[in-house]
Order: structure tokens, then sequence, then C-alpha cells
């Protein structure tokens, strides 16, 4: 069953999109990133599947998607909007993980802690602007003081797998997948089968936290 709250942040106006799950044992808070939303492709996938699997997905849109602005804003706002949320998602009681794709997987990053997630899942880290290797954002994903999963396509100009410092969190690779998880028709793999790889990665993630 799909509802949707409307949530008032410091930031403005914030909105969840429940994907109830079946004896939920968690719910997943996936945040969008900065060039797009909740309809993301690596985000429905999750959506669609994990409630089968007993995790409640909440699907995050901050303020400025909702005012229907096409410019993120700072970080600072970026987080401000995240910790409004944090009370609502953590409401049905259950252990929340912080997630997000992109800008939202950094939010989720550095945040998680403060807020008491159970753990964080980062779709896409960008771990640094595209052709800008010295300008690394590792520091946020080893700072994370949680269990923490990289999802991360094999050709992301944000940053490959192989870019990937040494850590403490998990690296589940998509082979050929671009930064939306995009498979290119020449590649080995469909689709279909590259999301699949993406949600059962997550799955087993999820049932291994304690």
């Amino acid at each position: 069953m799909t509802q949707y709250e409307t949530v008032s942040t410091d930031a403005g106006e914030a909105r969840i999109t429940w994907c109830a799950g079946t004896r939920p044992r968690a719910v997943l808070a996936l945040g969008h990133g900065a060039g797009g939303g909740v309809e993301a492709r690596d985000l429905q996938a999750l959506a669609g599947a994990l409630p089968a699997r007993g995790v409640t997905v909440a699907l995050v849109e901050q303020p400025w998607r909702v005012a229907g602005k096409k410019v993120a804003p700072a970080l600072k706002t970026l987080d401000t909007g995240w910790r409004g949320l944090w009370p609502a998602l953590a409401r049905p009681g259950l252990p929340v993980i912080a997630g997000g794709r992109s800008a939202g997987a950094r939010v989720a990053c550095r945040t998680g802690r403060e807020l008491g997630a159970l753990a964080v899942l980062a779709l896409s880290f960008p771990l640094h602007p595209p052709g800008k290797p010295e300008r690394s954002r590792a520091d946020e994903l080893l700072s994370t003081g949680l269990p923490t999963l990289v999802v991360q396509g094999g050709n992301d100009p944000f940053g490959r797998p192989d870019e990937y410092p040494e850590g403490s969190y998990g690296l589940v690779e998509i082979p050929y997948g671009d930064h939306g998880f995009a498979i290119p028709k020449r590649a080995t793999l469909s689709q279909d089968e590259a999301l699949g790889l993406l949600v059962d990665g997550v799955a087993e993630w999820i049932s291994a936290l304690r």
C-alpha cells in the first residue's frame, strides 16, 4: 500500500511516499539526487521490490523539489530538510536506514549517525565531480560511523568502483551502469538484470544488519 505524507521542515514542505512493507522489520528512507526526484530507476526498483521482503520504503522528496524548483540548494539546506523529516520517518517505531542516491546519499552519510540511523545506504555516491578525482568526497563516506553500503555503477563518471578507497563499508558494483544505473545496449547485462542485482544486493545487506 502506498501513502503520501507532507512534512513541514525548516527548509520548507517535504513529501514522503510510503511503500509499506509486509511485516516490516525496518524503514529504508531514500532521498533523491540533485538532478532528479524519486522517479529515479534505482529508487523505484527498491520501492517496488523491498516491501515484499519485509522493508518499508520511504521515498523522500526534498522541499526544493516539492516547491517545483529546478536547482538544488546548498548542502546545509539539504541536511536541514532531511533532519526535519526524520521524526516522521522514525514514527513507525522501526529502525531507520538512512539512504539516497547521489546528493541524497551524501546527505545520508553526513547526518545518519546524529539522527540515530541503523545504517547508511549510498546509491551512486558522487565520490568526485566528473573528471576531477582530486576533489574527493571520500571523507563523507568514511566518516558515517555506521554500517554503510555503496552501490555503484561500473561506468559512473562520478566515481567508478575501482576508485574507491579502502574502508569498512561494503560495495556492490553494477556492471556497465552509469550514474543513473542506465545500462548500454551493447552490454551483456540487461537493464532489468542490473536492477535485479541492485535490489538483491541491498536486500541481502539489510537482512544481515543487526
